[in-house]
């Protein structure tokens, strides 16, 4: 795996997608040695392809869990203006 692919591979953020990404992309080295040259041009084309469709759906599952990690903290942070308030509230009163 070259370096800009050790850049984008690292940036997954769980470690399966990482060990998967990899097994990916050197699935290409098992393939090639047994496909006969005419076919190996469409062989490349559909790993790459494969490699892409990968990274996309890591990149809208890390987006996904991004957006749930954003709404638990906005949670989070009403339910504590909430407390916050009944406790001045109940000093006050």
């Amino acid at each position: 795996v070259g370096g800009a692919h050790n850049k984008t591979i690292a940036s997954l953020h769980m470690e399966s997608w990482r060990t998967e990404m990899i097994a990916e992309i050197n699935r290409i080295n098992q393939v090639l040695p047994n496909t006969p040259a005419y076919e190996k041009t469409a062989a490349i084309k559909q790993w790459r392809d494969s490699v892409i469709d990968e990274i996309y759906h890591y990149k809208a599952e890390h987006h996904r869990y991004v957006k749930q990690a954003v709404t638990l903290l906005e949670l989070a942070l009403w339910k504590a203006k909430l407390d916050e308030k009944d406790e001045n509230g109940a000093a006050a009163g």
